[in-house]
C-alpha cells in the first residue's frame, strides 16, 4: 500500500455568490491584546476572506485565532494576546460569503463515503480494529520522513518501559522525529533511566523497585542542574541511550513545558506557560503529522494550537494527528474537538511505539 495525500479542491470563485460577495470589513486594533467588537474567530476548516476584490486563504487555520490582514502577506492567524495596536482584524460572524468570509467545509476530497445513518462501534474503544490505522501510519511516516515535519508529544509513561524507550530513540535516529513536545517528567525519567536504569526508582525492564529508589529522580534532577544543561549532563555522565540522548545526538529540537507539579525542574524547562506555548506552537505550526502518546493535557493543548492544514510549495494538505492512549476518554477527547484528520488508537503506548519502530525501516 502506497501513501497518497488527499486532494484539495478549492471553492469555485467564479460562482455568482463569490463574485457578488462584498469585501470583508477590517477594523483596527486600538489596544494591544484586545480584538475589535464582532471580531471573526477561526474554525478548524480552510477559510477565505475577500479583500480588495480578491479572495485570500488564511495561511493556516487554528481554532479560536483571529484573522489579521497583513498587506503583501495576506491573512495571518493571531492569538488574542498577540494582537498589536493598529493590526487589521477581520470582523463578521457569517461563513457563507455574505460578509466576504467563506468557511470551506469540504475542501479535502474524501476517499470513503459513509452512507448509513446508524452503525455499531462508531466511537473508538478497546474493541475497535486498528490494523488499518497502523498500516496507514506506517506508510504516512515513510512519506513524511522525506516530505513533512513529524512532531511527537510524549507523556512520561513512554520512558517507564525499557523497550518503549529504546523504540522512540530508534525512531528518532531513523529520521521519524523532527521535534518532540513534552513536560519535565518525560525527560527526567528518561535521563534517570540513562543514568540509573530506573524510572521513579523502579527498574525499567524488571519493574523491581530499588531501595531508596524514590530518591533517584531527585538525584538525577540535582545532577543535571549541577551540570548546567542536559547536553552537558549527558557528556559528564556518559549517557549512551534513551530518548533525550538520541534527540541531543541527532540535533532534534524538543520543548519541555513546565507544570505546577514539577520537581527540579530540568534546566531547559519553561516555567512561563505562555513562553512554553509559544515554543510549542513553533513546531505545531510546522507539523504535517503529530503523534501524541499517553498525555491528556499536552495532547489537547497541542491539538488546539495545531493548524488543520498546511501549505507546502503552494499545495494545501491536511495535518494528521494521532492520539494514542489506553484510556478511551483521552483519545476521543481530541477527536471530539473537530480536528479534520485525527485518528484515535486505544492501546498500551509501549506496545504502540515498539510496533511502530519494527514496521518502519
Amino acid at each position: 500500500m502506497s501513501f497518497q495525500l488527499p486532494s484539495y479542491k478549492a471553492p469555485n470563485f467564479s460562482d455568482t455568490k463569490f463574485k457578488n460577495a462584498p469585501n470583508v470589513v477590517l477594523k483596527i486594533v486600538d489596544k494591544d491584546g484586545i480584538a475589535p467588537e464582532n471580531y471573526h474567530a477561526m474554525s478548524i476548516y480552510p477559510e477565505y476572506f475577500k479583500i480588495h476584490d480578491k479572495w485570500y486563504l488564511a495561511n493556516e487555520s487554528r481554532m479560536d485565532g483571529v484573522p489579521v490582514f497583513i498587506p503583501n502577506k495576506g491573512i495571518e492567524v493571531i492569538e488574542f494576546r498577540n494582537l498589536k495596536k493598529d493590526d487589521l482584524v477581520v470582523v463578521g460572524r457569517t461563513e457563507n460569503a455574505s460578509e466576504g468570509i467563506y468557511v470551506h467545509y469540504n475542501g479535502f476530497i474524501a476517499k470513503e463515503n459513509q452512507t448509513d445513518t446508524f452503525s455499531f462501534r462508531s466511537n473508538r474503544s478497546r474493541e475497535t480494529a486498528f490494523s488499518k490505522d497502523y498500516d496507514h501510519l506506517y506508510e504516512l511516516l515513510k512519506h513524511e520522513k522525506e516530505n513533512g515535519y513529524i512532531v511527537w508529544v510524549l507523556g512520561p509513561a513512554v520512558s517507564f518501559d525499557y523497550d518503549a524507550r529504546n523504540a522512540v530513540a530508534s525512531l528518532a535516529r531513523k529520521g521519524y522525529v523532527n521535534a518532540l513536545l513534552a513536560g519535565n517528567a518525560l525527560a527526567t525519567h528518561d535521563l534517570e533511566a540513562g543514568l540509573l536504569k530506573t524510572a521513579l526508582g523502579q527498574d525499567i525492564y524488571s519493574q523491581v523497585s530499588y531501595p531508596n529508589g524514590h530518591y533517584n529522580h531527585l538525584d538525577l534532577l540535582n545532577k543535571v542542574r549541577r551540570s548546567g544543561s542536559i547536553k552537558q549532563f549527558i557528556e559528564d555522565y556518559n549517557i549512551t541511550d534513551g530518548i533525550i540522548q538520541s534527540l541531543e545526538q541527532c540535533n532534534i529540537p524538543y520543548v519541555l513545558a513546565g507544570s505546577i507539579r514539577d520537581d527540579g525542574p530540568l534546566p531547559p524547562v519553561y516555567g512561563n506557560v505562555y513562553k512554553s506555548q509559544d515554543a510549542m506552537r513553533k513546531h505545531a505550526r510546522k507539523a504535517t503529522t503529530i503523534i501524541c502518546l499517553a498525555t491528556q493535557l499536552h495532547t489537547i493543548a497541542t491539538g488546539n494550537m495545531t493548524p488543520a492544514y498546511t501549505q507546502i510549495n503552494g499545495e494545501i494538505r491536511p495535518v494528521y494527528i494521532y492520539s494514542v492512549d489506553i484510556s478511551e476518554f483521552v483519545v476521543n477527547k481530541l477527536k471530539d474537538r473537530g480536528s479534520l484528520e485525527t485518528t484515535a488508537i486505544v492501546t498500551n503506548v509501549q506496545d504502540f511505539v515498539v510496533n511502530l519502530d519494527k514496521n518502519v525501516k
